[in-house]
Formats: structure tokens, sequence, C-alpha cells
């Protein structure tokens, strides 16, 4: 299936990928931090889709940008390569992530007597049976609490390259044969089984058409989308979109709403599946793009400034950032339960983990420009990633 247009790998990157991936990083590590207040800010809260759709769509779109041109110059096999390379190093970052939470969390629940971190944690069954946990966790079946965006990203990865290379050849091809996958997902109830029972969080069978989504966009569909994005038709009924998805999450939060939603409403949209990543969920993303697009224009001044330097540096170094935000998150949880837990102190909290993770940003991003032998000076003005997908 072809389109009659070659699909183009864009020639710059956009600063506003960076930006809004700092930003789902720092929303994923508040809303990892059980009974924060401060997570209210998230926009878990206010409709159906999360950060994690955002991290998602980025993700596959810098996978396209990093690694199609590759494709298109050095082949198939060489940028296949690369794709592993990135998946291998994802592992590893997820192998040493584990060992560090784990001992985080075992360390912790011993030295304060509180068995229930443990629990809470998803650990307990690795302090039971530690030999096969550990055989488990390698393989990737057996993920604690807040740790199954990693493997999802490994397993994306690991099919990337021929997905790329049909995006190359048939962008509408690939993208139509993603949403058959969706669908038969849907149909059969594909997902990988998890340990020491039940599927995976994140089901990839399901989460590989919003990767694929953003590779498609990333190799000129957002450019054959354009029109259709900047219509105020468009705009309109995304905006229309998200006050109904925020009238039915009022609901979650106050019960007695529930009854002004009609029967065959409720019926028609329940159960809104994070899992299997429902429809519902991909509107509701879809629509936030649209108006995100229509107010923040790819030259808006501010994407250069230093107001917004932190998120653009964290979403630079998402790879790092998001692995020191699980552990972060879990040491919240720890001053939550054994100091205080009053409003000034999630509060606190949650802003020195996000002046910590800007911190580590700042330093990895210090210590590439010295290993390139360039200036220990930080840049005026945020510059864009190379090779980071």
């Amino acid at each position: 299936m072809s389109t009659g247009v070659k699909p183009t790998v864009a020639s710059k990157r956009d600063l506003r990928l960076d930006l809004f991936r700092g930003l789902a990083l720092w929303l994923i590590f508040l809303d990892h931090i059980p009974s924060n207040v401060v997570s209210w800010v998230t926009i878990r809260n206010y409709g159906f889709s999360d950060a994690t759709e955002i991290f998602v769509f980025i993700s596959g779109y810098t996978a396209a940008f990093v690694y199609g041109r590759s494709m298109q110059q050095n082949g198939f096999v060489v940028a296949g390569a690369r794709v592993l390379k990135r998946a291998w190093q994802i592992y590893v970052a997820h192998v040493f992530l584990f060992a560090i939470y784990l001992a985080e969390i075992a360390y912790v629940a011993h030295s304060f007597d509180n068995p229930l971190y443990t629990e809470e944690m998803g650990i307990i069954n690795f302090l039971q049976h530690p030999d096969e946990t550990i055989i488990q966790a390698l393989l990737l079946k057996f993920k604690p609490v807040n740790m199954d965006v990693l493997p999802l990203y490994i397993v994306l990865l690991l099919g990337f390259a021929p997905a790329l290379w049909l995006l190359l050849r048939s962008s509408t091809g690939a993208l139509v044969a993603s949403a058959a996958l969706y669908a038969l997902m849907w149909r059969f109830d594909f997902n990988i089984p998890s340990y020491p029972r039940g599927s995976w969080v994140f089901n990839p069978f399901a989460w590989q058409l919003l990767f694929v989504f953003g590779a498609w966009c990333a190799l000129g569909g957002a450019r054959r989308l354009r029109r259709w994005i900047e219509s105020p038709v468009t705009l309109v009924l995304a905006i229309a979109y998200i006050a109904f998805a925020f009238s039915i999450t009022l609901t979650w939060h106050f019960p007695r709403l529930a009854i002004y939603v009609p029967h065959v409403v409720s019926e028609l949209i329940y159960p809104i599946n994070k899992t299997n990543l429902d429809v519902l969920r991909i509107a509701h993303f879809l629509s936030l793009a649209v108006i995100t697009l229509w107010l923040i224009p790819r030259d808006w001044p501010a994407l250069n400034s230093r107001w917004v330097y932190p998120a653009v540096l964290c979403g630079q170094h998402s790879l790092e950032i998001f692995c020191l935000g699980v552990f972060l998150s879990f040491a919240g949880h720890f001053v939550f339960t054994e100091v205080s837990n009053v409003v000034a102190m999630q509060v606190a909290v949650s802003l020195a983990g996000i002046a910590i993770m800007t911190g580590a940003a700042m330093v990895i991003a210090w210590y590439k420009r010295v290993e390139r032998g360039g200036s220990a000076r930080p840049p005026d003005t945020p510059s864009y990633a190379r090779g980071n997908a």
C-alpha cells in the first residue's frame, strides 16, 4: 500500500518533543508517589490519558528521527544494529534499576520493620523466592511496582527495525499493519504473561500503535495531517472531547455526579482500559496534542528560554532521568510514611524530586559535552539531543 508520497525524515528535531518528554517524566514521578497531593496537577486526574501516552508517542517519534536517516543512508542492517544496541542499553539500565530499587525497598522495609513496603511495591515474591524471581526479572516477566515502562520500551525497540523499514517504504501500510495488530489484540486478547501471575500492565501489542504512530508522524505523517490539525473544526472537536473526558473523570472524584451520566454512555465507555490502550485514551491524547499544537508553535520563543530549560534538559536525557524518578518516587513514599505527610511536606518532596532530576540532567549534559571535547560551560540555550531515542 502506498500513498505516492515518499516518507522523509524531519531535517531538524522539534524542541517541543524534549520539552513534553521532560514534562512527562516529571508527571510520571509525581504520579508514582502514593497519596501525593501534588499529583493533582497531572493530567491523569482530568481526562482519560496520562503522561505514559506522551512518553510512548514521543519515544516513537524520536526513534524514527534518530534511526530513520541511518536506515536511509546505511541500510537495514546497520540501522537495525543501532536500534538493537539502544534496546540493549535500556535493558542494562532496567536491570541496574531493578537491583537498586529492590535494595532500596528491602533496606527501608528491614530498617523500619515495616513489611508493608514489600507488599505495596510488589517485591514480596522476590524475598520468598529470590532465585526464580531474578531469572523472571531478567526475562522481563517480574516487575516491581512502577517498573513497567522500560520493559515496554525495550520490546517496542526490539520490533522497531522491521517496522521502520516498512514505514520508509509505505508509511500508510505500516500504520495500517500496526492498527491491524492492535485490533487483533482486542479480538484475541494478546499479551505477555507476567510473573508470578497476570500479564503485562502495558500490553506491547496495544501500545505499539502509539509508538508506530509517533514514528509515522516523524516520517512525514505530521506534515500530511497539518491541514486537518490546523482546521478550526478539528480544534473545536478536540476541545469538546477534552470537556467530555473531564466531565466523566469528575464522576470518579465525586461519585454523586455519576447520576448525570446517561446509562447508555456508561455502557459504551467503560471499562477504559489502560493496559490495552483503550481507544478513548488514544482519542484523549490526540485531542490534547491538537490543542497543544495550536497553542505552542514550533518556533515558540519560550522554547529557548531558561524557564523551560529544565524540562527540555530532562527530556533530552530521558532514560537516566526516568530511572532516577523511579528511585526518587519510592524515597518520597518513604518520607510521607516515616517522617510526615502534611501538605507542606508533600509539596517540598515533590519539588525536591524535580530539582534533583533537573540537577542530574545538567550533570549528564555537562559530562557529555566534556566527553565530546566541548566547553564545560552550559549553553545559553537548550540544544537538540543527538542520538537519544
